[in-house]
């Protein structure tokens, strides 16, 4: 039965995911390729390492206390967000190529899904980050004086964004009764839904730069107004770590930016737009992000890189790494002797944000 012929109702709720494609012009092919088989040979194992990875970095930021800040936290969940990325890939690796045609509506909305979910979680994240070193920063502050229930809410408010924008493709606004509007990229979404969705990131990316960008205009004038011996180590303590924060940020955009573009393009002109043509290639580079971050983290912090070694040698060696405690303790950290230098001298610059953990505050830490 043609598309043509199919006149019984104004909505084709009842269609499979084959129709839709076939409406796009979106070929399914029947046998495999060895295009399909370099995706599944080259994707799963990438996808692998992306888990691997990134549980790396939330076993590191859980397990050495000088992590316990908001700042790290929320890093913390970015690898949370990386990490389901990489299920979503996963996921989306097992169900392409030929297999598609096997899925249900429900599945390809559930596959789709995913892969928003993960996008949104991390923008909201990263965006939470920026309001925060923001906040801190501009009120001369190293780290965030919010306490552990509302950075828990915080999290958990990103993470609902998240599920709310995954949903609301398969429960609102998708295509099945307006196949005018029907994307080439996703066939059952709304080309209306991706310019939006494409157009609120590419706003948020925007909205981080110019942020990031007063933060370090900031530090630049403060560093001419105050005593050097007063501020040296904090002033590169602050750097140190904004820099760490805007290669997270600049190696997302790079990441995602063509892949919105493409979506962009497709929400705008259709099948006019041959975004097909250039989907996968931006699929590919925006799951490189999920790798990435864990190597800026280890190749920008001192402390990560040894945190992960200690992690590491745990697993390789039995009884060879030494207690959790004094990893929390002993570990010689880059900023130690500054810290305890400068410790009389910042008091006064700036505010300590640590407090007894019996009101629910962070706990110490050497930073």
């Amino acid at each position: 039965m043609t598309i043509d012929n199919i006149t019984s109702s104004s909505c084709y709720s009842n269609q499979s995911v084959t129709f839709f494609y076939q409406h796009a012009n979106k070929a399914i092919g029947g046998n495999w390729t060895t295009r399909d088989y370099l995706v599944l040979g080259l994707g799963l194992p990438l996808s692998f390492i992306v888990v691997l990875a990134n549980l790396l970095v939330m076993a590191a930021i859980l397990m050495n206390r000088r992590f316990h800040f908001p700042i790290y936290y929320l890093l913390g969940n970015m690898a949370a967000a990386d990490l389901f990325a990489g299920l979503a890939y996963t996921n989306l690796i097992l169900n392409t190529g030929p297999w598609t045609a096997t899925l249900t509506k429900k599945q390809w909305y559930i596959r789709g899904a995913l892969i928003d979910i993960s996008l949104t979680a991390s923008v909201a994240n990263l965006l939470a980050v920026a309001v925060e070193r923001h906040q801190t920063i501009i009120t001369m502050q190293l780290h965030s004086t919010m306490t552990k229930r509302r950075v828990v809410l915080l999290i958990i408010s990103i993470w609902a964004v998240g599920i709310v924008m995954g949903l609301v493709p398969s429960l609102f606004w998708n295509c099945e009764c307006d196949l005018s509007d029907c994307s080439t990229v996703a066939p059952l979404y709304s080309r209306r839904f991706l310019i939006f969705w494409a157009l609120l990131n590419l706003l948020t990316f925007f909205v981080m730069l110019g942020m990031y960008s007063h933060i370090f205009c900031h530090v630049k004038r403060q560093g001419r107004h105050t005593s050097q011996h007063v501020s040296e180590a904090r002033q590169q303590t602050v750097i140190n770590l904004m820099k760490t924060i805007s290669m997270v940020l600049g190696a997302f955009v790079i990441c995602w930016t063509p892949g919105l573009i493409v979506l962009l393009l497709d929400g705008l002109q259709g099948k006019n737009g041959n975004a097909n043509k250039y989907e996968k290639y931006c699929l590919v580079i925006a799951e490189c992000n999920s790798l990435v971050n864990p190597i800026i983290y280890s190749l920008r912090d001192a402390e990560m890189r040894k945190t992960f070694k200690w992690i590491l040698c745990c697993f390789c060696r039995h009884g060879g790494c030494q207690p959790r405690e004094t990893l929390s303790t002993e570990m010689d950290s880059p900023l130690k002797e500054k810290s305890l230098s400068y410790k009389l001298e910042d008091s006064v610059l700036w505010k300590n944000p640590d407090r007894d953990s019996k009101d629910d505050k962070w706990t110490d830490s050497v930073v």
